[in-house]
C-alpha cells in the first residue's frame, strides 16, 4: 500500500436517522448512533456517536446532545457537518496522524422521499467535509443492490426498508424507481408508541432510550412468533409518586402499543402494490417481498406483512447493513451505476 493510500480514500455513508455506517476499501469502518454532544458555552464538539449517546438525556445544563438528522433528513445542519466531521475522523484512527486524509469522493444514500432542498443540504454538509466528488443514491436501491438483486433486469422486485425516521417502499426494475411510497413511520414512531404506552398504561415516565431498549428486546408484530423474548425490567419514575420504579412487561403487551403505527406501513406497502404495472405485479408475486433496516428485525413483522399481502416477505441477511452494502458496491463501481447516483 502506498503513500496515495494513506492521503486519499472514498466513502460510501449510510447517514441514518438512528445511526450511521461508513465503509472505507469495502469493510465498515464506522458504525455509530446518529448524535452529537456540545458544550453550550463553547460551542466545541463532547462526544460523537455511542459516546455522545450513553450523555442523552442525562446532561446538565452546560452540555446538550443533539440528533441531527429527523425522519431520514438533516434536520439541523451545523451538527450534521460536525457529526459527519467527527466519524470521518474516526475513519482515519489507526493510520498515519502526520496527514489529514482527502476524500476525493462520496456516496451518500438518502430517503426516496427527499425534496430539492433536503437533497442539497445533504450534498452541502459532505461537501463541507472535504469531499470533491459527492454523490447520492436512493435507499431503497441501495438496499436492493445490497442484498444482491440484479437491479438492471427487467424484473420487478418489491424493497420495503424500514429505517429510523422513514420506511422507504419501492418497486424496482431496470435501474430505477417504477413506484415507491416514503412514510415517517419507522422505528423512532415505534420508541415513541411504546413511551406513550407506559405512561398510559403503566403511569410510568421512561426516556427515548428505554422505549428503544423495549422494542429491542421484546418488541413484537404479533402473538404468533417463534421463541417469544422473556419478559423485561423497565426502569423509570412513577408518574404518581415522583419515585423510580421498576416493572415487568412482556411481548404481548407491546403488539398494541406499536399496532397503529405497523397498519400504516401496511397500508404503504397495498398502496405501492396497487400502483405497480401489472407485469411487474406478477414479478412480486413470484419473488415476494424483501425487508430491509433495522424494523425487518421486528419479531413477526415479516409474517404480519404476508398476511396482509398474501405474498412471500424476506428478511434481507443482516438487514441493519444492507442500505450501506449497496452503497459501498456503488462506490466500487461507480460507471456501473451512474444510472442510480444524483449529483
Amino acid at each position: 500500500m502506498g503513500i496515495l493510500d494513506f492521503l486519499y480514500s472514498d466513502l460510501a455513508i449510510d447517514l441514518g436517522t438512528a445511526n450511521t455506517v461508513i465503509i472505507s476499501k469495502g469493510k465498515i469502518v464506522v458504525d455509530e448512533p446518529s448524535i452529537i454532544a456540545i458544550d453550550k458555552n463553547t460551542n466545541k464538539v463532547v462526544a460523537i456517536g455511542r459516546e455522545a449517546m450513553q450523555m442523552h438525556e442525562k446532561t446538565h445544563e452546560n452540555i446538550k446532545t443533539i440528533k441531527p438528522l429527523k425522519d431520514g433528513v438533516i434536520a439541523n445542519y451545523q451538527a450534521a457537518e460536525l457529526m459527519i466531521r467527527g466519524m470521518i475522523k474516526m475513519v482515519n484512527n489507526n493510520k498515519w496522524k502526520l496527514f489529514n486524509p482527502l476524500f476525493h469522493r462520496m456516496v451518500i444514500c438518502i430517503p426516496s422521499g427527499i425534496t430539492d432542498v433536503e437533497k442539497r443540504a445533504v450534498k452541502d454538509s459532505a461537501e463541507h467535509t472535504g469531499a470533491k466528488e459527492v454523490y447520492m443514491i436512493y435507499e431503497p436501491i441501495a438496499a436492493a443492490i445490497g442484498i444482491g438483486i440484479n437491479i438492471e433486469e427487467p424484473m420487478g422486485s418489491m424493497i420495503v426498508d424500514i429505517g429510523g425516521g422513514t420506511t422507504e417502499i419501492a418497486v424496482i426494475s431496470l435501474a430505477g424507481i417504477i413506484g415507491n411510497q416514503s412514510i415517517r413511520v419507522a422505528g423512532d414512531v415505534f420508541n415513541t408508541d411504546i413511551l406513550e404506552y407506559m405512561r398510559k398504561q403503566h403511569n410510568l415516565l421512561i426516556g427515548e432510550r428505554t422505549s428503544e431498549k423495549i422494542k429491542i428486546a421484546v418488541g413484537a408484530a404479533q402473538k404468533d412468533i417463534d421463541n417469544p423474548p422473556d419478559d423485561f425490567e423497565v426502569r423509570g419514575r412513577d408518574l404518581m409518586s415522583g419515585i423510580p420504579k421498576v416493572i415487568k412487561v412482556n411481548y404481548e403487551e407491546i403488539i398494541p402499543a406499536i399496532d397503529k403505527s405497523i397498519s400504516k406501513i401496511e397500508e404503504a406497502i397495498l398502496k405501492a402494490l396497487e400502483e405497480s404495472p401489472p407485469e411487474l405485479s406478477a414479478d412480486i408475486y413470484e419473488n415476494g417481498i424483501y425487508l430491509t433496516g433495522g424494523g425487518a428485525l421486528l419479531r413477526g413483522l415479516d409474517k404480519r406483512l404476508s398476511k396482509k399481502t398474501k405474498l412471500a416477505v424476506h428478511i434481507a441477511e443482516n438487514p441493519l447493513q444492507a442500505v450501506v452494502r449497496g452503497t459501498g458496491v456503488a462506490l466500487k463501481n461507480l460507471n456501473a451505476y451512474k444510472s442510480v447516483l444524483i449529483t
